[in-house]
């Protein structure tokens, strides 16, 4: 019986964990414990970015799609066809071609700022388009387009 007991508390000492092994690893743990709340709290702080960010890009899509649909100018001929040889780019109220959206602005979400820069080459026959949305965290959106005279 002794010696069954003997047996017995040798296999509990062979198998049993120290107190300071237990401390070392219960340290161990938190470490690597701290290290992953700290990645998930950054993941969960920058979890929206993405959101804003195809928000705003929707935004500056859809307006720069609509601009490119319109005429090059108010003397382009429907179907652009020929092209206007003394071309008016002075804006007017009634946003039927590209002239029409420079300098506009607007406000297609609340705290997204949406405006358009309209410019032509000296020759009169490209007008570059650019579109920019500025997003609630300060970042900006540029889109640019050429819209050709034809």
């Amino acid at each position: 019986m002794h010696m069954r007991n003997s047996l017995l508390a040798n296999r509990i000492q062979i198998l049993g964990v120290s107190l300071i092994e237990m401390v070392v690893f219960i340290v161990v743990v938190s470490i690597a414990l701290l290290a992953l709340v700290g990645v998930y709290r950054q993941a969960t702080i920058n979890n929206v970015d993405p959101i804003v960010r195809v928000k705003a890009l929707e935004a500056a899509q859809s307006l720069l799609d609509e601009i490119l649909s319109l005429k090059y100018s108010e003397s382009t001929p429907t179907g652009g066809i020929p092209a206007c040889s003394a071309c008016d780019d002075t804006p007017d109220s009634n946003m039927n071609d590209v002239d029409d959206y420079r300098n506009w602005s607007d406000t297609p979400y609340p705290g997204y700022t949406r405006s358009v820069s309209v410019s032509t080459n000296a020759g009169n026959t490209i007008k570059l388009i650019t579109v920019s949305v500025s997003t609630p965290r300060g970042e900006t959106i540029l889109l640019a387009a050429e819209r050709a005279n034809f």
